[in-house]
């Protein structure tokens, strides 16, 4: 019973509450909906959190998401631009900056401005779109481009294989290519010729094409002339006793009778009447004119021989390259007869006209020939060292080089992403590589592979710059 009572006592209060609360207030019943934590009944009122610190990043047009003002702002209605929080990233996501990078001390870089991403000359101080609703790239502290200079991506620059090598000091070495055809050396050729009439009784070397030795018998002779100055030098020793008579010795030497002839005449007092003729050189037999037992005139030619343990190959080296060619230059010489086979020489010879027929230089190279298998008159392939020991010239690989007919260009890489086209002038080329005469320093590296890609962006950046390029201003008028 006492439940009972006690229960609706406690249902007696709220009614009251409730017809209280309904007559106190503005004629309707409170709405629980709409309590707070301090309307709330028997609510115990807390004190409110310290205000956070908030940062406007920018201001943001109310309607174009791609309009933003570094400032507060309002549109052309009169309504003000939304400010846009460093905690804001649900509406705004795409257009909030991104983290800035660090650098080598760990701190986040300045963040100075935002360009272009087409590379006209087009920046802004806050977040933008162009018109083809392309982000402008931020740029941050260090990484502002320079003047004359490109930015390419890193990983642009991967898939594309854009490599880089530093420019040297090098020596450059021009080959030089030309035909050519073995002669024998000039300086060995020699002619057996007899300075009195005589008889060939025997010939020993017979043909054309052999090889002689040096004292080796070419034949036998037997000459008046030489028989009647031995006696006469037999004569004048006697008359003089046992010393040789000047005169009839020197004319003996005149005559250049062999010295075996004049030692068995000294030894002898006895004139020798036929005698071999040894042959004074080594070598091969060239030409052969004198034939067994027919008489020869004195100075007539009977054989001619040529030592051929040193050839010489005379190249026909065109106009144009003549003056490459340097006296001393080392050449490789190869033979059709020997086509696996390379043999080295050297340029001993340039000759002073040229060939009106053919506008080439007659050049002389000089190889050995000890085996004797490179005969006269066979074809070769003569490669030329040009500027072979000159010194050292500043050079890039000739793939680093953009020749557009009327100016030459490198792409220097300048690093972390940069790439500075510049103008050089070129020299000479050889063994892949060319000279830099002027434009760029030793130790630069300059892109030696994808450098058209790079060439391509910097031309891209140069066009479209010009399209935004302000109009210089008219020159005033010159005043009488």
């Amino acid at each position: 019973m006492s439940k009972l009572l006690t229960g609706g006592i406690a249902i007696a209060a709220v009614l009251t509450a409730s017809v209280a609360g309904y007559r106190l207030g503005a004629g309707k019943w409170p709405d629980p909906r709409t309590w707070t934590a301090a309307s709330a009944p028997n609510a115990t009122v807390m004190p409110a959190d310290e205000p956070k610190t908030r940062t406007v990043l920018y201001w943001r047009h109310p309607d174009n998401e791609t309009d933003f003002a570094a400032e507060p702002k309002k549109t052309s209605d009169g309504r003000d631009y939304v400010a846009v929080y460093d905690d804001q990233e649900a509406d705004f996501a795409e257009a909030k900056p991104k983290e800035p990078p660090k650098g080598t001390d760990g701190a986040a870089k300045k963040l100075l401005y935002y360009r272009n991403p087409m590379g006209l000359a087009d920046t802004s101080p806050v977040p933008k779109k162009d018109w083809m609703g392309m982000d402008y790239i931020p740029v941050y502290e260090g990484e502002e481009d320079e003047p004359g200079t490109v930015k390419v991506s890193v990983a642009k620059l991967q898939n594309t294989g854009v490599r880089s090598e530093p420019a040297a000091m090098r020596h450059l070495v021009r080959p030089i290519r030309s035909p050519g055809v073995a002669k024998p050396d000039e300086r060995t050729l020699l002619t057996i010729a007899l300075r009195a009439d005589s008889f060939v009784e025997k010939l020993y070397v017979n043909e054309t094409g052999r090889h002689v030795r040096k004292g080796e018998p070419l034949f036998r002779i037997y000459s008046p002339d030489m028989v009647k100055v031995q006696v006469d030098y037999r004569i004048s020793t006697n008359a003089s006793g046992s010393a040789d008579d000047k005169g009839a010795l020197q004319r003996l030497q005149n005559l250049q009778l062999p010295e075996a002839v004049l030692a068995e005449l000294k030894r002898t007092r006895e004139p020798v009447i036929s005698f071999d003729w040894p042959s004074p050189v080594s070598g091969v037999v060239m030409k052969k004119k004198a034939i067994e037992g027919m008489m020869m005139k004195a100075g007539d030619e009977m054989l001619r021989l040529a030592d051929l343990s040193s050839i010489w190959v005379i190249a026909d080296v065109p106009e144009q390259d003549i003056a490459q060619v340097r006296v001393g230059a080392k050449a490789k010489v190869s033979f059709r007869a020997f086509p696996n086979e390379i043999f080295y020489g050297r340029v001993t010879f340039i000759l002073h006209e040229l060939e009106m027929a053919t506008r080439t230089a007659k050049v002389r190279v000089e190889i050995a020939n000890p085996d004797l298998r490179i005969r006269h008159e066979m074809f070769a392939d003569v490669e030329i060292n040009a500027d072979d020991g000159e010194a050292e010239r500043l050079s890039v690989p000739v793939s680093a080089l953009i020749d557009s007919g009327n100016r030459q260009v490198v792409i220097v890489d300048r690093g972390n992403g940069r790439f500075e086209p510049r103008a050089v002038k070129v020299g000479v080329r050889g063994d892949g590589f060319i000279e830099i005469a002027e434009g760029i320093k030793a130790g630069e590296n300059v892109v030696v592979a994808a450098n058209f890609l790079i060439d391509a962006e910097s031309n891209l950046k140069a066009a479209l710059s010009s399209f935004t390029a302000e109009p210089s201003a008219a020159p005033a008028e010159k005043q009488p």
